[in-house]
């Protein structure tokens, strides 16, 4: 269930405008949230065929992190149990290695607002370098070391994860030790809350 001011917060952020002139496709912010929500999934920004049908993590992307969490679509999607709350909410355009970094005003100016109009998180996912920067208590000095000490922010409530794009692929080959270790922790973690 969402509560008025979070209905209301909402409403606020889908009509954000703030970096309107940087972004390539226009805005079009993309998340999703109930005060019941027990997880919390922290991303980059939405990539463009998220931007074009506004649902949060509808790629290949999304289906390979709802693989790691055993997770179904209709699971994934439950806004009363799963927040969605990306660095960025709109598409930031493409770089030369890819999609830019998400726009900084998104967290700036709405993370701790939202946050705060969710009070039964038990669990965020940090998905990517930019929401591990921005939360994590401790950096390791790589996405490869947050990941690997995993453990260390199971205490503050954050659970770090490389992007699980395709291009990482390579990334996940050359670590067997994620499929072997962290993503059983993980599904054990996302079991027990929700």
């Amino acid at each position: 269930m969402t509560s008025d001011r979070l209905k209301v917060l909402l409403e606020e952020v889908s009509g954000c405008r703030l970096c309107e002139g940087s972004l390539p496709l226009g805005p079009r912010p993309v998340l999703s949230a109930a005060r019941s929500a027990r997880l919390l999934i922290v991303g980059q920004a939405p990539g463009t065929r998220v931007h074009e049908t506004g649902i949060p993590w509808n790629d290949p992307s999304g289906d390979r992190l709802r693989n790691w969490l055993q997770m179904d679509r209709e699971t994934f999607y439950d806004q009363s149990r799963i927040a969605i709350v990306p660095m960025g909410f709109c598409y930031p355009g493409r770089g030369k290695g890819g999609d830019l970094p998400p726009r900084p005003e998104c967290a700036e100016t709405w993370h701790a607002r939202l946050l705060a109009e969710l009070p039964n998180i038990q669990l965020t996912l940090l998905i990517g370098q930019y929401a591990q920067r921005y939360y994590l208590p401790r950096w390791y000095g790589s996405i490869t070391e947050n990941v690997r000490h995993f453990a260390d922010a199971l205490p503050f409530g954050f659970f770090p994860l490389p992007h699980p794009s395709p291009r990482n692929t390579l990334w996940l080959k050359q670590r067997p030790w994620f499929e072997e270790l962290v993503v059983p922790a993980l599904r054990t973690q996302i079991h027990d809350i929700l």
